[in-house]
């Protein structure tokens, strides 16, 4: 790190960094965030660099991850570019969008990213500075592994940013998916002597009975390593309540929902391949009497669904190809000659015109292919991004919605003459005649409890809904920090942070 930049004053800080992806990271951070604000702390959620296409508008007109925006409603304010500087978004296999302070900056194959991290510190760093003035601590995420060492010369989301930003950190490993006694000594083993400094403790989580049955195992890391643990978080079943960021979240299975429920409503959803902002679902998932089903590659959509909903992507034109491959089309028009309903959400919505174009090129290459035809509008991508908060009403019902917009392009049409919405006294979206076939721009609708239980009627026949769904994630938020604080060593992190490496 001697030739980056480094951060000449302590910022009392703690960085989670993780044995692996996926290990629980960003739900622990939101835990402590919400602990720690609840004892009279000013906290802030911080994560240098982060890969999802799962984003959340800000406030301050950008975008961030989605697990930043939980941390931020986990610490009680509204979410900020600062709090995730640096987002990738990918677009294919091999290059992602990156957007940095939340604006797109560029996009960028893999190896030339790794040529222009570096050159994203400075960037980093300011956005760390700006958020420590108006915080007493801020938790930090780190991103995959440290272990990763051969990316270890160009880091900003590891052991890169600790060094330069001097943060103490604490490692998060996974005991549920097996081998966390070697993905701790093996982290550790392959840090550097100064990295090994900033190392100041582990968490063990995720575990599953009795905790006790582990103490061996905290003697052995304690020999190999010589670290403290500061907790073993016990599985948390409510987490699945929370808004996920990583796709990784819809290939597992959602549990607690009872699997014979009668009179269950069948949403099905085709799993896109660069699926974007599927937390438009949770609403509906957190629903007792829905069953969201994720429909993947190789496999028909339901025929006893009630409702298609086509998702977000990241690359509108590649996943409406690929959604054709799968014979979803034919799916589709089958669902609706049976008087099923069809639902898209901003990409999900464009797919549903005559004609998509994307003469530039933004999404990939450039080129025009045809909608699926059922309402009558045309899309063109264009290099303006639109990302706002905004509000509105659904227009048959008049039911209050609120939500964001996140989306490039344009569309146009008489189709667009009978809109879904008025958001700020403006139409958005479209409603065929016979009102089965609906979509919109706005992501987050469902989160309107009034508007989802009218939607939902049509499907229910003479039931109410009772789901109270932003107070169930503030419950849940509430009920996962009791359990941080049983089971963590808060006031030590605490310590940690102020008093540094």
């Amino acid at each position: 790190m001697s030739d980056q930049i480094k951060l000449d004053q302590m910022i009392p800080s703690l960085m989670f960094q993780g044995t692996g992806s996926d290990v629980g990271k960003s739900l622990l951070v939101a835990g402590i965030c919400r602990a720690m604000t609840r004892r009279g702390i000013v906290v802030r959620p911080f994560k240098p660099q982060n890969m999802s296409n799962n984003a959340a508008v800000t406030s301050d007109g950008g975008e961030i991850g989605r697990a930043q925006a939980l941390q931020a409603r986990a610490c009680g304010v509204k979410p900020s570019v600062h709090m995730n500087p640096v987002l990738l978004k990918p677009q294919s296999d091999l290059g992602s969008q990156v957007v940095v302070q939340g604006q797109v900056m560029t996009t960028a194959k893999a190896r030339d990213y790794y040529t222009l991290k570096s050159k994203l510190l400075p960037k980093v760093l300011e956005s760390f500075v700006k958020l420590s003035e108006e915080a007493d601590i801020i938790l930090v995420e780190g991103a995959g592994s440290p272990a990763e060492v051969n990316l270890r010369a160009a880091d900003i989301a590891n052991m890169g940013f600790a060094e330069a930003a001097n943060v103490p950190v604490l490692l998060v490993s996974d005991i549920d998916r097996g081998g966390v006694i070697a993905s701790i000594v093996g982290t550790y083993n392959l840090l550097s002597d100064h990295e090994k400094k900033l190392l100041k403790g582990y968490i063990i989580n995720k575990f599953r009975g009795n905790v006790t049955l582990f103490e061996t195992g905290h003697d052995i890391i304690r020999d190999h390593t010589g670290l403290p643990t500061f907790g073993t978080l016990t599985w948390f079943d409510e987490a699945r309540k929370l808004p996920a960021e990583d796709a990784v979240a819809l290939e597992k299975a959602r549990a607690g929902k009872a699997a014979a429920k009668d009179h269950l409503i069948k949403v099905a959803v085709p799993r896109l391949g660069r699926i974007a902002n599927f937390d438009d679902l949770d609403p509906l998932q957190a629903e007792p009497d829905v069953e969201v089903i994720m429909v993947q590659a190789g496999e028909p959509i339901p025929g006893d669904a009630d409702l298609i909903l086509l998702p977000g992507s990241k690359t509108t034109m590649p996943d409406l190809k690929a959604l054709r491959a799968q014979g979803w089309d034919i799916d589709i028009q089958a669902h609706l000659r049976r008087g099923g309903h069809v639902l898209g959400i901003c990409a999900g919505f464009q797919m549903l015109g005559k004609k998509l174009a994307d003469p530039q090129g933004i999404e990939g290459p450039a080129g025009e292919v045809d909608g699926l035809g059922l309402i009558d509008m045309s899309t063109t991508m264009s290099g303006d991004k639109r990302l706002v908060e905004i509000s509105g009403i659904e227009s048959s019902t008049s039911e209050a919605v609120y939500g964001y917009e996140m989306h490039m392009g344009r569309s146009e049409g008489e189709g667009l003459n009978n809109p879904m919405l008025i958001l700020e006294g403006h139409p958005d979206g479209a409603v065929s005649s016979d009102g089965r076939i609906m979509g919109c721009y706005l992501h987050g609708l469902f989160a309107s409890d009034n508007f989802r239980n009218e939607y939902l009627k049509r499907f229910r026949k003479d039931r109410e809904a009772s789901l109270d769904y932003e107070q169930m994630v503030e419950d849940v938020l509430d009920r996962f920090a009791d359990h941080c604080e049983a089971q963590t060593d808060i006031p030590a992190m605490i310590e940690m942070a102020k008093s540094g490496v």
